[in-house]
């Protein structure tokens, strides 16, 4: 399976930005599907997941009230919608699916918050 990140760029604190993950095979064969983010000189981390059925999420604390990660099946596609961005949210997102025996990155791609 091949994911394809794209939405990234530059916005100026309190904006937002809409990010988007579109698989290469139907994302009804992976049980989930989330997104990374790795800032420099630090860890990757998770941000956030969603279940293969879309009915359950993860948000990690630093991203709860302000992101929302959903999926859109017809178009093997998840989101991750970003408001209120901050400096610290500046990072690059990588996408990921966790299949039944392998996972799954996409590039990443850089969001930066400046002013």
């Amino acid at each position: 399976v091949q994911l394809q990140a794209s939405g990234g760029g530059l916005v100026q604190p309190g904006g937002s930005l809409r990010l988007s993950c579109t698989a290469s095979e139907s994302i009804f064969s992976l049980n989930a599907m989330g997104w990374y983010r790795q800032a420099p000189g630090k860890q990757r981390e998770l941000v956030a997941r969603i279940s293969a059925g879309g009915k359950t999420m993860y948000y990690a604390d630093f991203v709860k009230g302000r992101f929302t990660i959903s999926r859109e099946n017809a178009k093997d596609t998840v989101y991750l919608q970003m408001n209120s961005l901050k400096l610290e949210d500046t990072a690059v997102y990588y996408c990921k699916g966790w299949g039944r025996d392998d996972d799954y990155w996409g590039q990443g791609t850089q969001v930066t918050v400046s002013s």
